[in-house]
Parts: structure tokens; C-alpha cells; sequence
């Protein structure tokens, strides 16, 4: 797998509508059909669909030729955390500026988006003479800052500071004398009257381009890492895969960062209506058989050991960078690992030549959670929380292993090409 490529992606993608956008493309060039969930078209053996929903979340599928035995299922999530801004948001300060108003998405970094050139993106709901449409917009060039109070000012911010989030982080986007609200400079972007825009989804985003870094490149450099990686990964080995006897799905779910409790996110039931439907279509009566042979990746960024901080990672369960992909553990159950799911993990990246490692929190600090053990509440299947080492995850720019990727796609590949067997407490795996 090529790292420019992701790059490409990841640049291509500042919010989680655009990352959609750009998912849908790669799929439409490979073959897929758009469903809609207000259709009924028909779903076919050997055919390739996808269907998304909110404009934010997708699911992909591919149909075996024969009736599928199974569901292999791939899950990560197209959200970063940013800022988003609000609906009212133009702050004049001093009689000289304009500030944007704004509220955290999600679990940033805060001190880290100081300082850098930022922008805006997301979506806009339009009026038209046919009813309200939405469309994308991107604002791509240096736009915002947010300005770090002088050290003159405040001598202590070294010793720890806590930033309040409705004063420190507020981006100054213009002086007063430029006349340009923000909902003018959408509007300018897409070439619409600023009165047809009726209301939006914007968001703040860092501007970053993802590099290379490290004597010898080994490192790279890059917003939303967490989790355009997982999501760009698993798309790749999702379009090479072998599909025979289960059927592939790809899915990326939004608004994890937030907890997955929204009609598009994990939490919502846009996995299983649309394996109702693959079901139903395909004259299937029953859908828990194949659920039995079936099973659920959770693709979503691990954290490596820090190198300055290796005392903040269990001594025994802690990955490293370009080391293989990470098998994640909590006995809450916040990632769903269990052994079975492991063991069927490991043998099918052993298949393709990958390694794997595991990560478990310290057992006196609280760790992080992610979609799967959501996901798998509204779809009951083996499930197994992986991902890709990092460090900086939820600053505005997080640092990742080059090699780490392609171990994802290649595994994802294998994953994809497989089915399960499944007999009382034996499951046995077959590849194509």
C-alpha cells in the first residue's frame, strides 16, 4: 500500500462527510451500486453495493456467487475530534475582529490546534426549487488561527493550564473591515446566494499536510490519523479480497468520537437493517445462522508506548510502531476481544504474513473505548477491537509507523476472502 495514497485520502477528507464523499468515489470506480434505504432494489449473488447514510457513515458489501455462509465485517469510523461551529457564530471582538464561535467535538488535544493555520469544511443544507439540498464545501486555504496568549501574559502556562473552551480556543478568522460573514464565504464557494443556505454542519480542521518523518521515514505525520488510517486500510483489503463464500462488508460508522449514539453512528441499526435486507433479498429465512459464521473487525487506532512516558503503558501489554497490528484487551469489556476472537485473528494474519501485537491499559488507569462493543449490542457476533499503533491520538496532528498501514490492508484482505464454520465450540476457518 502506497503512504502517498494515504495521504492523498486523508487530505481529501477534513471532515467525515468529505471522507464519505471520497469512500463512495473509490467505490463507484470499483463496481458498486448505491442503494438507498428508501428503495427496493434488488440485492443480487455476486454483486457489489453500498448504501450511506447522513451523508457521514457507509456500508459496502460484496455478494459471493453462491449464497453467502456468512458475514465478515469490517467496522471503523470516519470522525476526528475537532471543533465544530455553532450556529450563530460570528463573535466580533474589540471592534476590530472576528472571532468564530465554536464547541469541542469529541476529546482533542487542545493546546495542539494553537498556533496553525486552520480552515473550515463540512456540509450545507440549500434551498433549491426542488427541495433542500445538502452539499459539501471545503473553504481550503489558511483561514483560521488560534492565537496562544503571549508567554509574557501568562508565566504559569508551563506549569499547567486549564483552557476553557468558550474563550481560549476561539478562532480569529478576519478584521471587521473585510465585511465577510462565513456563511458568504460558503456561499462564494459553491456559487449560491448566501440567503438559500438554510443551515450546516461546519467544522474546524487543521491544515497539515501528512509527511514523512524519521532518519529513515519510518514515521509519519498527519491529522485524523485516528481513524482515516483503520477506514482507508480496510478499503483496500476490502476491494482485493477473494470473495467466495461469505459475504464482505466494509463499514464506516460516524460520530464514534461522541459515543455512536445517533442514527448514523454504531449504535445506531444501520448495520443490521442492512444485513436484514442482504438477507431478505437473497430469500434467506433466517439471519442468526449466518451471524454464527460471522465475524466483526473494530478497526480503531491503538496507542503505542510513549518513548518520553513509557511508565503510562502496562509493562507487558504495550505496542510499538511498524510492529504489526494491535490486538486490543479490557476485561470491562470496552474493547470485545475475547480469546476465541483472537485466535481466529491471529491465524488469519499469520495467513498473510503480518504481525500482531497486544495492547491493554495499566490496570490503575482508565483506557479509551471504541465501536465494537457497541456495535456488536445491535449485531451479536464473534468481534475482535484492533488497530494501528500510534501516539498523539485526538492531538490535531498524530504520529503513526509507514509499515503499520499496508499490514492492515494485507490482513484485510485475508479477513475479507475468509468464511467461518462454525460446529458447538470449534470454528474452523477457510480461505479462497
Amino acid at each position: 500500500m502506497n503512504i502517498q495514497n494515504l495521504f492523498s485520502f486523508i487530505d481529501k477528507s477534513p471532515t467525515a462527510f468529505h471522507a464519505i464523499s471520497e469512500i463512495e468515489t473509490v467505490l463507484k470506480e470499483n463496481g458498486f451500486q448505491k442503494l438507498c434505504e428508501t428503495d427496493s432494489a434488488p440485492i443480487t449473488l455476486g454483486g457489489r453495493y453500498y448504501l450511506e447514510r447522513n451523508g457521514s457513515s457507509i456500508i459496502a458489501f460484496r455478494v459471493p456467487d453462491n449464497r453467502p455462509s456468512g458475514f465478515m465485517i469490517a467496522a471503523s469510523h470516519s470522525d476526528s475530534p475537532t471543533f465544530k461551529i455553532k450556529p450563530n457564530c460570528e463573535i466580533e471582538a474589540l471592534g476590530k475582529y472576528l472571532k468564530l464561535n465554536t464547541e469541542r467535538y469529541g476529546g482533542m488535544i487542545i493546546p495542539s490546534w494553537f498556533d496553525r493555520p486552520l480552515s473550515v469544511a463540512g456540509r450545507i443544507a440549500v434551498e433549491t426549487d426542488d427541495g433542500i439540498e445538502t452539499r459539501l464545501v471545503n473553504l481550503d486555504r489558511d483561514l483560521a488561527v488560534i492565537p496562544s496568549v503571549a508567554i509574557h501574559m501568562n508565566r504559569t502556562v508551563n506549569d499547567g493550564y486549564k483552557y476553557n473552551p468558550a474563550t481560549d480556543t476561539l478562532p480569529l478568522v478576519a478584521s471587521l473591515s473585510s465585511k465577510l460573514s462565513l456563511k458568504e464565504l460558503a456561499a462564494n464557494e459553491l456559487g449560491i446566494a448566501p440567503a438559500s443556505i438554510l443551515g450546516h454542519d461546519l467544522f474546524l480542521y487543521c491544515r497539515q499536510k501528512g509527511c514523512l518523518i524519521g532518519a529513515c521515514e519510518s514515521f509519519f505525520l498527519s491529522p485524523r490519523i485516528d481513524n482515516l488510517e483503520c477506514a482507508y486500510a480496510t478499503l483496500q483489503g476490502f476491494l482485493e479480497a477473494d470473495v467466495k463464500k461469505s459475504c464482505a462488508v466494509y463499514a464506516v460508522f460516524d460520530n464514534e468520537e461522541t459515543g455512536s449514539e445517533t442514527k448514523q453512528g454504531a449504535a445506531s441499526d444501520f448495520l443490521i437493517t442492512v444485513l436484514e435486507r442482504i438477507a431478505a433479498d437473497l430469500s434467506i429465512k433466517a439471519l442468526s445462522p449466518l451471524l454464527a459464521n460471522s465475524m466483526m473487525l473494530s478497526a480503531d487506532n491503538a496507542h503505542a508506548r510513549h518513548p518520553n512516558h513509557p511508565e503510562l503503558a502496562d509493562g507487558q501489554n504495550a505496542p510499538h510502531m511498524n510492529e504489526g497490528i494491535v490486538i486490543k484487551y479490557n476485561a470491562s469489556q470496552r474493547y470485545t476481544t475475547d480469546g476465541v476472537s483472537a485466535a481466529l485473528f491471529q491465524k488469519m494474519c499469520e495467513k498473510a504474513a503480518v504481525p500482531t501485537q497486544v495492547y491493554a491499559n495499566r490496570s490503575d488507569m482508565a483506557g479509551g473505548s471504541t465501536l465494537g462493543s457497541i456495535a456488536s449490542t445491535r449485531v451479536s457476533l464473534k468481534t475482535v477491537d484492533i488497530g494501528l499503533a500510534q501516539l498523539a491520538m485526538h492531538s490535531a496532528c498524530e504520529t503513526a509507523g509507514v509499515k503499520d498501514a499496508a499490514y492492515l490492508a494485507d490482513a484485510s484482505r485475508i479477513f475479507f476472502s475468509a468464511s467461518l464454520q462454525t460446529d458447538g465450540n470449534r470454528i474452523r476457518i477457510e480461505y479462497t
